[in-house]
């Protein structure tokens, strides 16, 4: 049996670590943190302390304050559980979310660029064929939602597995529910030979993410609101294919341009029309109702890792880095 015993000083090269000061522990602490033979890793590390401890250089960040710090995290990891992240929570309102989201899934013009996942994507949605309802509400507005998956050339994309979900009429997720038994206004679909999937859900509406945790009541201290605009889920994919993780949002609502968690793109942004007799004959449901309408494109693998590689160099030549990239990800150039 391996021994699961940490490794000991004799076991590893230990640079000597002598009268740390404000102005030396950062370059000692990269130092020490620099004897991993994963090159990212010794990168990712290198610039995290140095950004963390110019933060608490420039801020001159009190005892107090980092105390208060950790105590949030802590409270972060004490609400969090298999059906709410509240790491994610913090991650969306700061912004991060959709950040990393841009760097690592960069949209060619004509792809759908994506948005946050959020907090509330589960792995028990129902696999339903094309024309099901995902909804169980019968108090919502329903909505017919007719859409296709296509390639950058138009090409229709059989065989994507999409992933759908939204709040019901209240402005929950089913999992926010105490007595939730099964899902509800979420599932899985497939695409056809013709790139297409439809089904019945609920017309979005307006809802605030959870804020009776951490997140929410540093929310508060910044005098920000909670609330996310109208939106459906959609997350898509398929091997050989970049995911796409992404969401609707319909025009007017009154956050649109205030999104809490930073999710909105003009390109996301949608007008509803209503299902009209020929329509509703076609997919077996009643006039009138809701229809939502998207022609969505996806990039493969290749196209993508090839514009992420063309935006790294860019970005860290405009910073001056001498880099190279390992599987499409940036280390120091050293040669």
């Amino acid at each position: 049996m391996a021994s699961s015993s940490p490794p000991t000083e004799a076991s590893v090269s230990v640079p000597k670590l002598l009268d740390l000061t404000i102005d030396n522990i950062t370059p000692n602490t990269i130092l020490i943190n620099s004897q991993s033979p994963d090159a990212r890793l010794t990168y990712l590390m290198s610039r995290l302390v140095s950004h963390l401890h110019d933060f608490a250089r420039e801020t001159r960040l009190s005892t107090t304050e980092w105390m208060q710090a950790i105590t949030f995290l802590i409270a972060c990891g004490q609400i969090s559980n298999s059906v709410r992240n509240e790491f994610i929570l913090l991650s969306d309102v700061l912004g991060l979310s959709l950040l990393v989201d841009n760097i690592d899934h960069p949209k060619p013009p004509g792809g759908t660029e994506g948005s946050v996942l959020g907090p509330f994507h589960t792995h028990d949605a129902p696999v339903l064929p094309n024309g099901s309802s995902m909804t169980s509400d019968p108090e919502g507005e329903p909505m017919l939602a007719i859409c296709t998956v296509k390639d950058l050339q138009g090409n229709p994309v059989k065989g994507v597995k999409i992933d759908i979900w939204e709040t019901d009429s209240s402005g929950h997720y089913d999992v926010q529910h105490a007595e939730r038994d099964e899902p509800s206004e979420r599932c899985v679909m497939e695409s056809d030979e013709e790139g297409r999937f439809w089904f019945v859900g609920l017309k979005p509406v307006s809802y605030p993410i959870p804020h009776d945790g951490p997140v929410g009541k540093l929310l508060q201290m910044l005098k920000r609101h909670c609330w996310r605009p109208a939106h459906v889920h959609f997350m898509f994919s398929k091997e050989g294919w970049d995911q796409l993780i992404t969401a609707l949002y319909l025009r007017g609502d009154p956050y649109e341009t205030s999104d809490a968690v930073f999710g909105v793109k003009q390109s996301l942004i949608i007008d509803l029309e209503k299902v009209d007799k020929e329509t509703a004959e076609k997919y077996g449901v009643k006039e009138g109702i809701w229809l939502l309408k998207r022609d969505f494109v996806l990039t493969t693998q290749e196209e993508t890792e090839k514009l992420k590689d063309q935006l790294a160099v860019e970005a860290l030549q405009k910073l001056g880095l001498k880099m190279k990239l390992i599987d499409h990800l940036p280390v120091p150039d050293l040669d």
